[in-house]
């Protein structure tokens, strides 16, 4: 793409806004911005990587004031931010390897697993647990390599799937668990951003007008989680979950855009 038209910067914008409000509540950002990316025509692969450019600016943010409110702490998470970061570099480097139609097909159908595993099991990371299900170094080491793989090689849903592993293995509330789930996120982004820049397949202008509006979204949503905790994730949540679903049900445009 040669350029762009303003409409369309203002569309994304808005689009990388509430992706970050999302995401720093509830997860699932990239189910808001990979689509929006994709409707407005930008090729799979450079919509992957312009998709990283954007979702690392609203999980930095979200990260830093979690950090700043006291609900994680960096030094706890060393060993989940080296394995994510090499999970997700070793997700980019094998997506690049894929010809576009193939990420026509594929995308589609990963995202629409995602909508279904969330509106079947509504309840997951909403309830949290007293005791540590699976050891701590065991747990970074798996989820950050799975998770971030996923992220590298896809993306959307890892915020959501990071929760409900914070919560189900680890024991964790929810906003103890989105904290922590910000942090991986934006080590996986980084990381994976790397390499797509590297792959030439980011659109920085595009991007950076997508990553400024995440900032704003992501330090109102982060902040209302402090002021609010576990209800607002979990309404939040569900509404993700029910918006998602409604959206597949009644338009199909960006499907068509994709595949055209």
């Amino acid at each position: 793409m040669d350029s762009v038209a303003v409409s369309t910067y203002i569309f994304l914008a808005g689009a990388g806004f509430f992706a970050g409000f999302v995401d720093s509540i509830a997860g699932g950002g990239g189910l808001i911005a990979l689509p929006a990316l994709l409707s407005v025509g930008i090729p799979p692969h450079l919509a992957l990587g312009t998709n990283k450019l954007q979702g690392s600016f609203g999980t930095f943010t979200a990260a830093v004031t979690y950090r700043c409110n006291g609900f994680v702490s960096l030094r706890e998470l060393w060993g989940g931010v080296v394995y994510t970061a090499l999970g997700a570099g070793i997700g980019t480097a094998t997506i690049q390897h894929f010809p576009a139609d193939f990420l026509n097909r594929i995308i589609p159908a990963l995202l629409f697993i995602v909508f279904l595993y969330l509106l079947l099991f509504p309840d997951t990371g909403v309830k949290s647990k007293s005791l540590t299900v699976v050891p701590t170094r065991l747990f970074y080491t798996a989820l950050g390599l799975t998770l971030g793989f996923y992220d590298g090689f896809f993306g959307p849903g890892t915020g959501a799937f990071w929760m409900m592993a914070f919560v189900l293995f680890l024991g964790l509330d929810l906003t103890k668990a989105t904290a922590r789930t910000k942090v991986m996120n934006f080590t996986s982004n980084a990381a994976a951003l790397v390499f797509f820049v590297l792959g030439g397949q980011v659109f920085f202008s595009v991007g950076i007008v997508m990553g400024v509006a995440q900032i704003l979204g992501a330090y109102v949503g982060s902040n209302l989680v402090v002021l609010k905790g576990v209800r607002l994730v979990r309404i939040l949540f569900l509404i993700v979950i029910a918006g998602t679903i409604l959206k597949l049900m009644i338009s199909t445009y960006w499907f068509n855009a994709i595949s055209g």
